[in-house]
C-alpha cells in the first residue's frame, strides 16, 4: 500500500487518463472510497493537505515596528536633546516611556496575531468524503490521494481532483486561472497538451463549485496541488489598514505637526524676549511630551481587540477590522428567512395530494388523513410522492440522526420517510441511481434518474409553478389523467393557500421512460404539493424590534413563495398587514427602473422569489441612496451580493464555503439575533473610541496650554518634562484604557446609526475638547497663582500644587466623558468598574510620587501641606463641575430647540 501511496503524487497527466485508470492507480473505489485505516496511512506519508504555513513573524522585527512612528521619532529627539544638555533624568524618563510603550504595543500585537490565528482555526473547512462506504464530513487538511470527494454547488474544492462523474457541473476557476466565467466540467479525458484552463476533467484546489454536483478522486494535496505550486511564487500582500486605523494615524500625524508649530512659536517668542537657550530647549521638550497622547494607538488596539473577542463570544466572527466600524453605521439589513429568522428545523407538515390532504400530527409524529392515522401501504399516492422525494435527494441521515449531512429540506423528506417505514438505502437498492440533473437556482428544480427494471424512473422536485409548467399528467386514484391549464391554475391556488399558512411549498413529480437520455423534465406526472414548516426563532421578534428602535430597516429577501414569506414576515414583525411584497418576476434591472418604480421598491419590506442577480441589484439600489447595507447569505449564488454589501454576513452552520469567503462576518449560530448583538458591539466600540480619544486629547491639550501660557506670560515652568511624562502614563493611559473597555446600556440601540462619512472626531467634539482643556488649564494655573501669590509657597511647593491639581483634574475629568443626557450618577462611565480600578491605581501612584522620597526627588516634588491639599482638591474639582453644568445646559438648550 505504501508503494501505491508514494506513486499517487507522481501520476502524470491525470486529465488525459480515464477516471477508471486513475482509480486503479490510486487503489481507490468510487463507490466505497478508502478505508479509514488506509487514509491514516496515506496521511502519514503525504502529510496534511495544507499550503505552506505563513512564516511566523520575527519577534525582533515586530519590536522594531513599534518605533516606526512619527510620535516615537519626536519623543526620541526630545530625549536626545535632554542628554545633550545634561538632563539625564528627563532623557532617561523619555526613553523609559518609549520602552514601556513599545513593550505594551509588542505584547498587544503578539496577542492580536495569536487571536486571529485562533479565529481562523474556528473556521477550518470540511469536505464530504466517502470512506468505508459512507459519506462523512472530513477536515479538508486530512484529505489524502485516493479519497473520494462528493461535490455540490457552493463547495470550495480542497484538493486537486480527477472528476469521476458529474451532473451539470460548473466551476469558478478565477482564483487559479483568472477566467471570470465559470467553466463546465466533464469526466471525459482531454488531450495531454491542454493547459490548466482547458483541463475540463480536473477540478483544482481553491476553486469553487458554482453549479451541479459530482464525485472526484483526490490526485494531489497541499503543496503538490496546482495552487500549491503557484503559492511558492506569491509574496504575501501587506495587511490592509482599516479606515479607523488610518484616521488615528492621521490624527497622530496632525498632532506631531501641531507640536512642531507650538515649539517653533514658543522658541521665537522666547528668543525675542531674551530667554535663556536652555530654558527654551527644556520648554520645547515639555511641550513635545505634553502634546502627544502616547497611549492613543495602544488604547485603540486594545479596545478593538477586546470588542472583536466579545463579538466572537457572541457567535459573530469578524474577518476584517474595518467591519467593526461599519457595523455601527448599518442602516439596512437584507436577511434571508430559513435558518436565520427561523430555527432551520424543517419538517414535512402537509401533503396536498390528488387523493387527499395529509397532515403530520406533531404530538404523535404520525401522518393523518382527516383524523385517521395513515397506513402508507393503503395510500399509493402518498407512497409514490414520498418515494420520489426520498430518491431525488442528496442528503444523508446519520446513524443516530445527530450527524445528518445535506440540505435541511432534503433531510426533512428523509425523516418523513422514516415515519412511514421508507428508507433511502432500501429504495436505492430497488431503484439504483444512474443519473442526476443537479438543482439549478434559476430554474428551481432538480431531477434524479433511477433504473427500474428495463426502464428508467425519473424523480423530480422543485418550485410548484415550475413543475406544473412541465407536467402534462396527474396521478389520481392510482391512475394517470391529463393535466390541462385549468388544472394547473387550481393547483397554483392550492399552493397559495398552503403558503398563506406559513409553509414552504414544493412540488413533486415523476415519470417512467425507456430512454435514459430523454429530457428529465419533459411530460412529467404531477404527484402533489408539500408543505414544510420551519418555526421562527423564539428571540427573533425581539431582535427585529431592537433593529427598528435602532433606526435599522430589516428587509426579508428569500427564494420562497411570496405568500409564505409574507406570513413569516408578519409573524415576526418585519412586515405589517398592509406592507408590500415584491416578487422577483416584477423586478426590472436597476437601469430600467423609473422613479416611481424605485419608490415602490423602497417601500417593500419583503422580496420573494428573488434571483441571485436581483439580490445584487437590490444592494446596489439601496447603496445608491446612501444606505449602509448588511446582507445575509448562505449559498454560492449569494457570494456576489455578500461581497457587494457593506457588511456581508455568512451563515457558519449551513453556509457554503464560497459564501463564508465572500463575507466579512460569519455567524457561528446562524441566528438573526446575533447580527443585532454584533451591531450593538460595533456601536459600543466606536463610542468607546470616541470617548478615550476625547479624553486623551483634552488631557494632553491642557498640558500644552498650561506650559505654553506660562511661558508666554513670563511665569516659570509650572510642570517639568519628567512630571508631564509621569502624568501621561498615570492620568492618561489607565483611565483611557478603562474608557476603551467600557460597556453601554441598551440605549445604544435606541439612537439612529452614525454617518460613516463623518470623521471619528467631529467639529462638535473638537469644541468640547477645547472647552474641557481650557477649564483644566485655568484651574491649574489658578492653583499655581494662588500658591505663589496668596499662600507664598516656594517654587517646588507651587510646582507640586500645579502638578497635583492638573493630575487630579484629569482623573476627575473621566466623569465628563458620559453621554449628554445620561444620568450624572448612573451612566456608562460610573458603571464601568475598570474606571474605578484605574482611578484607584492612578491615585495610589500620585500619592507615591509625593510621599515616596526617592520618586519625589526624581520628579522634584514635595509633600503638600494640609492647606495645599485643600487648594489642590478644590481647584481640581472645578473642571468636573464645569463639565457637568455644561452638559446640563446643553441638554436644556437641545430640548428647548427640539420643542420649538
Amino acid at each position: 500500500m505504501a508503494q501505491a501511496d508514494r506513486f499517487a503524487h507522481s501520476i502524470d497527466n491525470c486529465h488525459a487518463k480515464t477516471a477508471t485508470e486513475i482509480l486503479v492507480a490510486l487503489h481507490s473505489n468510487a463507490d466505497v472510497g478508502l478505508s479509514q485505516q488506509e487514509a491514516d496511512q496515506r496521511l502519514s506519508i503525504h502529510g496534511r493537505n495544507a499550503l505552506r504555513m505563513r512564516k511566523p513573524v520575527n519577534p525582533f522585527r515586530l519590536l522594531l515596528n513599534q518605533f516606526e512612528n512619527p510620535v516615537v521619532w519626536l519623543l526620541s529627539a526630545a530625549a536626545l536633546v535632554a542628554f545633550v544638555f545634561g538632563e539625564w533624568q528627563e532623557g532617561t524618563a523619555v526613553l523609559a516611556v518609549l520602552v514601556i510603550n513599545a513593550g505594551i504595543g509588542f505584547i498587544t500585537e503578539m496577542r492580536a496575531m495569536r487571536s486571529m490565528e485562533a479565529l481562523r482555526a474556528l473556521g477550518n473547512l470540511t469536505t464530504r468524503v466517502r470512506r468505508d462506504g459512507r459519506a462523512l464530513p472530513v477536515a479538508a487538511e486530512e484529505l489524502v490521494p485516493g479519497d473520494i470527494v462528493i461535490l455540490e454547488g457552493g463547495d470550495i474544492v480542497a484538493a486537486d481532483l480527477r472528476l469521476v462523474k458529474g451532473s451539470n457541473l460548473s466551476v469558478d476557476e478565477s482564483a487559479l486561472t483568472g477566467e471570470s466565467v465559470p467553466v463546465s466540467k466533464s469526466s471525459e479525458p482531454v488531450s495531454a497538451e491542454c493547459v490548466i484552463g482547458d483541463r475540463s476533467s480536473m477540478i483544482f484546489k481553491g476553486t469553487a463549485i458554482t453549479r451541479g454536483s459530482g464525485i472526484g478522486v483526490v490526485v494531489a494535496t497541499g503543496m503538490q496541488s496546482e495552487l500549491g505550486q503557484i503559492s511558492r511564487l506569491v509574496e504575501e500582500a501587506a495587511p490592509e489598514h482599516s479606515p479607523l486605523e488610518r484616521q488615528l494615524e492621521r490624527l497622530s500625524g496632525q498632532l506631531v505637526w501641531f507640536t512642531l508649530l507650538i515649539v517653533t512659536l514658543i522658541g521665537v517668542v522666547g528668543v525675542f524676549a531674551g530667554r535663556a537657550p536652555y530654558l527654551m530647549i527644556e520648554s520645547a521638550i515639555a511641550l513635545a511630551v505634553a502634546a502627544i497622547p502616547e497611549g492613543l494607538p495602544i488604547v485603540a488596539t486594545m479596545a478593538l481587540a477586546r470588542g472583536m473577542w466579545r463579538m466572537a463570544r457572541k457567535n459573530a466572527l469578524i474577518e476584517r477590522l474595518s467591519a467593526v466600524e461599519t457595523l455601527g453605521a448599518t442602516t439596512v439589513i437584507f436577511t434571508d428567512k430559513t435558518g436565520t429568522l427561523t430555527e432551520n428545523n424543517m419538517r414535512l407538515r402537509e401533503l396536498d395530494l390528488p387523493d387527499g390532504f395529509v397532515e403530520l400530527n406533531p404530538e404523535t409524529s404520525t401522518f393523518v388523513l382527516g383524523t385517521q392515522p395513515i397506513n402508507i401501504d393503503q395510500m399509493p399516492a402518498m407512497d409514490q410522492a414520498l418515494k420520489a422525494l426520498i430518491l431525488c435527494n442528496n442528503a444523508e441521515l446519520g446513524a443516530d440522526q445527530t450527524k445528518n449531512t445535506g440540505d435541511p429540506l432534503e433531510l426533512a423528506f428523509l425523516e418523513a420517510g422514516l415515519l412511514v417505514g421508507r428508507q433511502k438505502a432500501d429504495l436505492l437498492l430497488q431503484y439504483p441511481r444512474v443519473g442526476e440533473v443537479a438543482f439549478d437556482s434559476e430554474s428551481k428544480k432538480m431531477a434524479t434518474v433511477h433504473q427500474d427494471g428495463d426502464a428508467f424512473l425519473v424523480c423530480v422536485k422543485g418550485a410548484p409553478e415550475t413543475l406544473l409548467d412541465h407536467s402534462t399528467q396527474i396521478a389520481v386514484n392510482g391512475s394517470i389523467s391529463p393535466l390541462d391549464q385549468s388544472g394547473r391554475e387550481q393547483w397554483l391556488v392550492r399552493t397559495n393557500e398552503m403558503a398563506a399558512r406559513g409553509m414552504r411549498v414544493l412540488a413533486v413529480a415523476s415519470k417512467h421512460t425507456a430512454d435514459r437520455q430523454e429530457d428529465a423534465y419533459d411530460n412529467l406526472t404531477f404527484l402533489g404539493l408539500l408543505g414544510l414548516y420551519d418555526p421562527p426563532r423564539p428571540d427573533v421578534r425581539e431582535a427585529i424590534e431592537d433593529c427598528q428602535q435602532a433606526g435599522i430597516r430589516v428587509l426579508m429577501i428569500t427564494g420562497d413563495h411570496a405568500v409564505t414569506a409574507k406570513s413569516i414576515a408578519t409573524t415576526i414583525g418585519i412586515a405589517g398587514e398592509e406592507d408590500t411584497v415584491m416578487e422577483g418576476r416584477n423586478l426590472k434591472p436597476a437601469k430600467d427602473l423609473s422613479v416611481a418604480e424605485l419608490k415602490e421598491i423602497r417601500r417593500a419590506t419583503v422580496f420573494a422569489r428573488v434571483s441571485p442577480a436581483q439580490k445584487l441589484e437590490l444592494v446596489s439600489i439601496y447603496q445608491a441612496d446612501g444606505e449602509i447595507v448588511a446582507m445575509t447569505g448562505d449559498g454560492v449564488n449569494d457570494a456576489p451580493a455578500l461581497k457587494k454589501a457593506d457588511i456581508g454576513i455568512a451563515m457558519g452552520l449551513r453556509g457554503t464555503q464560497v459564501a463564508r469567503e465572500a463575507a466579512v462576518m460569519v455567524l457561528r449560530d446562524d441566528a438573526f439575533a446575533t447580527i443585532i448583538s454584533a451591531i450593538r458591539e460595533g456601536r459600543v466600540i466606536f463610542r468607546n473610541i470616541q470617548r478615550f480619544v476625547m479624553y486623551l486629547l483634552s488631557c494632553n491639550l491642557s498640558e500644552v496650554l498650561v506650559v505654553g501660557m506660562a511661558i508666554l506670560v513670563g511665569l516659570p515652568l509650572p510642570l517639568l518634562p519628567l512630571q508631564i511624562l509621569f502624568l501621561n502614563l498615570v492620568t492618561d493611559v489607565f483611565p483611557a484604557f478603562a474608557l476603551g473597555l467600557g460597556e453601554e446600556g441598551e440605549h445604544v440601540l435606541r439612537s439612529e446609526p452614525r454617518d460613516p462619512r463623518k470623521p471619528i472626531f467631529t467639529g462638535h467634539m473638537w469644541v468640547e475638547t477645547i472647552a474641557y482643556s481650557l477649564s483644566i488649564t485655568l484651574a491649574t494655573l489658578g492653583a499655581l497663582a494662588i500658591a505663589r501669590l496668596v499662600l507664598l509657597m516656594d517654587k517646588q511647593e507651587a510646582v507640586t500644587v500645579s502638578f497635583l491639581t492638573l493630575a487630579l483634574a484629569q482623573l476627575w475629568h473621566v466623569f465628563n466623558m458620559r453621554d449628554r443626557g445620561s444620568n450624572w450618577i448612573s451612566n456608562a462611565v460610573t458603571r464601568n468598574y475598570f474606571i474605578w480600578a484605574a482611578l484607584a491605581l492612578s491615585g495610589g501612584l500620585l500619592l507615591a510620587a509625593v510621599y515616596l522620597p526617592s520618586l519625589a526627588a526624581i520628579l522634584q516634588l514635595s509633600a503638600p501641606t494640609g492647606q495645599a491639599w485643600l487648594l489642590i482638591l478644590t481647584m481640581s474639582a472645578l473642571p468636573l463641575v464645569f463639565g457637568q453644568v455644561g452638559k446640563m445646559v446643553s441638554v436644556m438648550l437641545y430640548r428647548r430647540k427640539k420643542g420649538s
